[in-house]
């Protein structure tokens, strides 16, 4: 279709013709009278046009204002407002928001009371229909208290005292103040502690500053385990010590049901220790001769758990003869006794081994003594009774010179005593020799003998005449 070149002309010199439209001439030429269009002030048109020709002014590199790049443009230059790094050489962080209104403060809306998130300064009332509200806490909102165990909520509402304060959070404590790993911690550390020092004081004070009343009960199985892994000694030291934390702060409750989860628990510490019964057995014996276990517990315990090995070794050595006596001595000579004490013991399994002759047993008894700084008295006490045993007649060969002589050979060749504590005993024994020989006269030669043998059988090196 071609259209008349007459017509484009007309069409562009009437449109040339209408006037520009611009913000002074808008409502004006279409409305001639401007009803309707509100009027600019001389002031307003100022201001406007100041605006205008800031706009234009080149601007600071620094400046980070949100600023117009053209008039009329709805595209902006918009930098975050943050301290330069090339400035200060760090950044600011207290131009960062934290939430919507700022650290710690989260908001939602404009009333603090709405479905979205609060202000946490502010204190919101409790649900009444919330599972956990409880009417003090609506009351008094500083109500709020600490605890660690389940029981503490019962305790609190059945209007019992704290058990504690916690002075970091200043706050009242119901229940135990530490968790129960951390207990067996420290109370593992106290009794590691009082094998060394043998201050039970100190143990039981440690014990009532944690101040952890459900968790008493784990105080004898700590203790006694510890005990299994240790020697005589520290098993004695831990029988005295149940005896000194009854009936405060373990009651009679908190031992006996500190029994039960000892019993209970053998299966797992006989795969370490494979004595554990029997030791456990002593224990609980000796814990009823010192009264801290009462003996209905036995029977007790018998009728729950019906062929209880460990309940029946306590009963067994309860009814031996003297019982008592011998339970006090449980632990053996090496359980930290006095000296004189220890040589009795001494004496004891040198006169039965001179009966037996049994080295093996002999042995096992040395090593029970857990003295080996020691050993010296064993040998001097041991040549003594030989020579008293032997008297003039030392000549045959079942002399118990010789026996004796063969015992000492037996425990330095399997590293029970020492060559030094040998040669130790042997040199004690010449400084009461004059003495020794008003009971024995041929003391003496008897001696001389001893020293060849000694020699000769290789556990004795020092040098003839020097002895």
């Amino acid at each position: 279709m071609k259209v008349h070149p007459t017509i484009i002309m007309t069409t562009q010199t009437e449109f040339s013709k209408r006037p520009e439209v611009t913000v002074d001439t808008m409502g004006k030429v279409h409305n001639p009278s401007g009803q309707g269009v509100a009027a600019f002030s001389s002031k307003k048109k100022t201001t406007n046009t100041d605006k205008s020709s800031s706009t234009h002014q080149p601007q600071k590199q620094n400046d980070h204002e949100t600023r117009k790049i053209e008039e009329g443009s709805a595209r902006r230059n918009i930098t975050r407002k943050k301290t330069d790094s090339s400035t200060t050489g760090h950044y600011d962080s207290r131009n960062k928001k934290h939430g919507g209104a700022g650290k710690g403060k989260w908001v939602g809306g404009g009333n603090k009371h709405s479905d979205h998130l609060t202000l946490l300064d502010d204190e919101l009332p409790l649900d009444e229909n919330d599972p956990l509200y409880v009417a003090e806490e609506d009351a008094d909102p500083s109500s709020y208290v600490l605890s660690s165990h389940e029981t503490a909520d019962e305790l609190r509402i059945s209007g019992a005292g704290p058990s504690a304060y916690d002075a970091d959070n200043d706050k009242a404590v119901y229940g135990p103040m530490l968790t129960c790993a951390e207990f067996k911690i420290r109370v593992s550390d106290a009794v590691r502690e009082y094998f060394d020092s043998s201050d039970a004081d100190e143990v039981v004070r440690c014990i009532d500053e944690m101040k952890c009343r459900e968790y008493h009960p784990e105080v004898v199985k700590r203790a006694i385990s510890l005990g299994l892994d240790a020697g005589p000694r520290e098993r004695e030291l831990i029988s005295r010590l149940l005896a000194c934390l009854h009936p405060n702060p373990l009651s009679d409750d908190c031992l006996e049901l500190g029994f039960e989860v000892l019993l209970d628990s053998m299966d797992d510490l006989v795969i370490d220790i494979p004595d554990a019964k029997a030791m456990v057995g002593s224990f609980l014996a000796r814990a009823v001769v010192d009264e801290v276990v009462a003996p209905a517990f036995l029977s007790n315990r018998n009728n729950s758990h019906p062929g209880d090995c460990v309940v029946e070794k306590a009963v067994q050595l309860l009814s031996r003869e003297h019982c008592t006596a011998r339970l006090e001595k449980v632990w053996g000579p090496g359980d930290g006794r006095p000296v004189s004490e220890l040589k009795s013991a001494m004496d004891q399994l040198l006169k039965e081994y001179l009966l037996s002759r049994e080295l093996d047993e002999a042995a096992s008894c040395v090593r029970e003594l857990k003295a080996k700084h020691f050993h010296h008295e064993l040998v001097k006490r041991g040549v003594k009774i030989a020579m008293e045993e032997d008297g003039r007649d030392h000549a045959s060969k079942s002399s118990s010179l010789d026996a004796m002589a063969a015992l000492f050979k037996f425990l330095v060749q399997n590293s029970i005593v020492s060559e030094f504590q040998v040669a130790k005993g042997v040199q004690r024994l010449e400084k009461i020799l004059p003495d020794l020989k008003l009971d024995v006269p041929a003391a003496p030669s008897m001696l001389d003998e001893f020293e060849t043998l000694a020699r000769e059988q290789g556990f004795l090196h020092i040098p003839s005449g020097k002895a």
